[in-house]
């Protein structure tokens, strides 16, 4: 039996990362990635938002006489802008040239609506 060792290497080896550590780091980084989404998901403004602005523009282009769709309507659903430039169209128009139909109804069928 010989008590020979084998010889010591040059450089030492290089210190093996632990689980733990490797689970840290992992943390660490899915906190910053959701903080990070959070804010940004925060500061995006809402569809509500959106819509207010784009109302606002349809009223500016009227005024200055402009036509087309305004770019800060692009992200308004179709449905949505077509109510819109309705709303927009009728405020535009005289009190006279609105029909608000004017009639009395007493809710019976007498020939009362008229």
């Amino acid at each position: 039996m010989t008590s020979n060792l084998p010889p010591m290497p040059s450089t030492p080896p290089a210190p093996t990362r632990s689980r733990r550590t490797t689970w840290i780091i992992a943390a660490v980084i899915a906190a910053a990635l959701a903080i990070g989404g959070g804010a940004y998901w925060i500061s995006r403004p809402s569809y509500d938002d959106i819509v207010k602005d784009c109302q606002k523009a349809l009223i500016a282009q009227t005024k200055a006489g402009g036509k087309g769709k305004p770019s800060a309507c692009e992200d308004v659903k179709d449905d949505d802008y077509t109510a819109l430039v309705m709303s927009n169209a009728i405020d535009g128009m005289s009190k006279k040239d609105r029909d608000m139909l004017d009639y009395y109804d007493n809710g019976t069928i007498d020939g009362s609506i008229g």
